[in-house]
């Protein structure tokens, strides 16, 4: 992102969106990438202050449990945590890709342009929350697949 900054941004300005992941509520276990994540986020709020004066925004994504094709590649031994972590998210579902996708086309866009520094959460308000809190039966909340050839994992077929 500097170098880009520097060859090309500083003269004439453009849209960065970073990518980490969901990070809030502590990383048990992946201290190392919970470190790693907090620090892109707060990379974009630097840079989206120090580079706004050249016309060069800067925005984040942190997607939460996405269905993709990595969810596969989990051992068998992780399947059925996987085909429940939808019981954790308020909107009860796991997010598509074309849903992050969406958010980054939106930020990359002009309706953007005075947007900067911010980290959208495309994680169906699962960060929010707490377990002590129970979450109510989902209803009207239908997932948005805009790729004609959105992969469903094999983990989450039937679901």
């Amino acid at each position: 992102a500097k170098e880009v900054f520097l060859q090309s941004m500083s003269k004439h300005g453009g849209s960065i969106v970073n990518m980490l992941a969901d990070m809030w509520g502590g990383m048990p276990g992946m201290g190392h990438s919970g470190a790693a994540r907090a620090g892109m986020e707060n990379f974009t709020k630097t840079a989206a202050y120090e580079w706004g004066h050249a016309g060069v925004r800067v925005n984040a994504v942190a997607p939460g449990w996405i269905a993709s094709s990595g969810m596969d590649t989990y051992p068998e031994s992780m399947k059925t945590m996987i085909r429940n972590l939808k019981d954790h998210v308020p909107l009860q579902r796991i997010g598509t890709e074309s849903e992050v996708a969406a958010a980054i086309v939106f930020l990359l866009s002009p309706g953007a342009n005075f947007i900067s520094g911010n980290t959208i959460r495309i994680d169906g308000a699962a960060s929010q929350g707490t377990r002590a809190w129970t979450l109510g039966k989902a209803k009207n909340s239908e997932s948005y697949n805009g790729f004609h050839r959105a992969y469903v994992p094999d983990v989450l077929k039937g679901e």
